[in-house]
């Protein structure tokens, strides 16, 4: 019982040591936490005849040792076999920013200084909108965002997705995540 006791006694410590550093958290402007993805951010080509920008995202709240940001866009609803389809891929965001400009995930778009973008599953290292089967149900866009415990995360030209998401989630010491919505 007292072992119990402590269990939770250390249970409740964490969470209000959680509670008073903030929580770190992912929004925006263009997409909203549970609701549908607007027409300007769905993908233009596979049947789909959206304008394929980026949203702007915002964030706060980061762990205060983070070094840097990466995010990535993925759909884990998407029929591929494979686990899903990856939308948008973006590290060495510096750890002074505190977001991204709308129509920053376009090959001319304007990223902060040292920050890169991975290939999708696109097969483009720029944001892809959502474009999921016609008469599916609507498909969950997960945007997390990573803090890191590293200032770079090194990758060759070109890495795979699968690389990037890798390295990625190895130096990860906190995430931010909001979920929207497509169908069509």
């Amino acid at each position: 019982m007292k072992r119990i006791a402590t269990m939770f006694a250390m249970f409740v410590l964490a969470g209000s040591s959680a509670f008073a550093q903030g929580a770190f958290t992912l929004t925006s402007t263009d997409v909203a936490e549970g609701a549908a993805i607007k027409v300007e951010q769905t993908f233009n080509g596979f049947g789909c005849s959206g304008a394929n920008v980026s949203p702007a995202l915002s964030w706060s709240g980061a762990p205060a040792n983070s070094k840097s940001f990466a995010l990535i866009v993925h759909d884990p609803d998407a029929p591929t076999g494979v686990g899903g389809f990856t939308h948008w891929m973006v590290y060495n965001i510096p750890a002074t920013a505190k977001g991204l400009a709308k129509g920053a995930g376009s090959a001319s778009g304007t990223l902060p200084a040292g920050a890169a973008q991975a290939t999708t599953s696109f097969g483009a290292a720029s944001y892809g909108g959502p474009c999921p089967p016609a008469g599916d149900k609507p498909h969950r866009y997960v945007f997390t965002l990573y803090a890191l415990n590293t200032d770079t995360v090194q990758l060759p030209p070109n890495a795979t997705q699968a690389l990037a998401g890798f390295t990625i989630n190895g130096a990860t010491i906190g995430t931010a995540t909001m979920t929207a919505l497509y169908g069509r």
